[in-house]
């Protein structure tokens, strides 16, 4: 079964992970993809992929994620954070990074871990 892999940013980030999601595409095809609503849409429209998408994450879809991870149901969490705006749902995001911290699930901040964790994930399908 393939990696299901989760992507999730805020909303200063979701360019970004837009960008990223569009650079890595070929590869992204491989695995099975999960995205809060907001970020699953743009991935969608801008990029051609079709992730899973969840609830918005300040509307459950970060909760929708932490329990996923709980129950062993996630094999990566890439969660572009803006580390320069607070968000109103702050408790929500921190829940999910410590479940993912708790449970021992991939978890990249950024492009430089998302691009660590693909690769790895992509030498454990090969």
């Amino acid at each position: 079964m393939a990696a299901r892999i989760a992507l999730v940013a805020h909303d200063a980030m979701k360019d970004s992970i837009v960008k990223w999601a569009w650079q890595n595409a070929v590869m992204l095809q491989g695995f099975q993809l999960l995205a809060t609503g907001t970020t699953g849409g743009r991935i969608n429209a801008e990029t051609g992929l079709n992730p899973e998408r969840l609830l918005s994450g300040p509307l459950g879809g970060d909760a929708q994620l932490g329990a996923m991870i709980a129950e062993g149901n996630l094999d990566a969490l890439i969660f572009f954070i803006d580390p320069m705006t607070a968000v109103p749902h702050d408790v929500d995001v921190k829940s999910l990074l410590r479940l993912a911290i708790l449970y021992d699930t991939a978890l990249a901040v950024n492009e430089t871990s998302a691009d660590a964790i693909l690769r790895v994930l992509i030498d454990k399908e090969t």
